[in-house]
């Protein structure tokens, strides 16, 4: 059995700080907490689970976790945002990976959920670098959207940490953060790139999103995942313009790069729908429906995108088309994935109506 160092930075989260660590309790054999500023009782709650560091903040959300990881004597090392929770069953699967893990191994890539559907089950995710052996000396980069690229021994497990945010988030602090950077003559890398696009596009400035995705697209260092998402993003800032050529456009480009996602194909059928192609949103549903489940390349899963949304796209172009047995056929097939779902009730209902 290997020994784990919990590390996270905190900042004003006297709300969920004890959620997190109640439910990650028994995972780690210390815990570090890095403060850069509170003032409220966080470092009180901390103070009860683990040591307390301060940090004072810079702008820089690589430096501070540099930091919290210098702090860790462990063979490995776990980090945890505040708002992140762990359920009973995940810390199981912890606490059997932390059985099985020895020195071989270097980084262990494990599920981050961050969108929950109306069950409460996992509606956006991916793989994110968890644990990782310390002797390796990894550093994170990016002052904004940090990460660890993986190197090494990569394992891939199911112990999975989901994301509840109790609070809004200041949703200018990223963007901020970016354009201090930009301003003071620093050149964004790839990623910095992509997920500045992404702050432009969250913040409604369409325009100036649709450049930085161009630019992030234009580039060679791009990893494979963050430019099939940059395609989506791309087509959604065109659509907001009106660009709905222009939006097809991006999205048909990421099929260059990889195999059609589930994801980009029910985005397709979804401006053919709208646009009244039901022949041609048809087909890319039934696309979505053959579409590999990329979970592990770790990148953007939606996972309604691979079954449920498909299937109950069909059932409306079909019905549109007229071939109402066919569509009702196809509101089963989604019941599948969701028996509860009220679409799904909804149309049972209409086409008994029918009959």
């Amino acid at each position: 059995m290997t020994t784990i160092s919990l590390c996270m930075i905190v900042k004003d989260e006297q709300e969920v700080l004890a959620r997190c660590l109640d439910s990650a309790a028994g995972i780690a054999d210390e815990v570090i907490i890095v403060d850069t500023g509170s003032t409220d009782k966080t470092k009180e709650i901390a103070a009860r689970y683990g040591r307390v560091v301060d940090f004072d903040w810079q702008d820089d959300f690589a430096a501070a976790r540099n930091f919290s990881f210098a702090q860790a004597t462990q063979l490995f090392i776990l980090w945890l945002d505040a708002d992140d929770i762990i359920t009973p069953e995940n810390r199981e699967r912890f606490l059997q990976l932390k059985q099985e893990l020895d020195d071989t191994t270097d980084v262990v890539m494990l599920p981050y959920h961050t969108a929950f559907d109306e069950r409460g089950r996992p509606a956006y995710t991916y793989y994110r670098e968890r644990l990782l052996r310390r002797a390796a000396g990894f550093r994170w980069k990016g002052a904004v959207h940090e990460c660890i690229t993986p190197r090494g021994n990569i394992k891939y497990g199911d112990a999975a940490v989901s994301h509840r945010k109790e609070k809004a988030p200041d949703s200018d602090r990223n963007l901020r953060i970016y354009e201090r950077l930009l301003a003071r003559g620093e050149t964004l890398d790839a990623r910095g790139q992509f997920y500045y696009a992404r702050e432009l596009m969250m913040h409604g400035r369409y325009a100036q999103a649709v450049s930085a995705f161009e630019t992030f697209l234009q580039r060679p260092d791009g990893w494979v995942e963050n430019r099939i998402e940059a395609c989506r993003n791309l087509a959604d800032c065109l659509l907001a313009l009106g660009q709905r050529d222009s939006a097809r456009q991006a999205l048909v480009c990421s099929f260059a790069m990889d195999c059609p996602r589930g994801e980009t194909c029910c985005a397709l059928a979804g401006i053919e729908m709208e646009d009244g192609r039901l022949s041609q949103a048809k087909f890319w549903y039934e696309t979505a429906l053959r579409a590999p489940y990329a979970e592990q390349n770790g990148g953007f899963v939606k996972p309604l995108c691979y079954g449920y949304l498909p299937c109950l796209g069909l059932c409306v172009c079909c019905d549109r088309l007229g071939r109402h047995a066919e569509a009702a056929e196809w509101n089963e097939r989604a019941a599948v994935y969701w028996p509860e779902s009220p679409a799904v009730a909804y149309n049972r209902r209409y086409f008994a109506g029918l009959h």
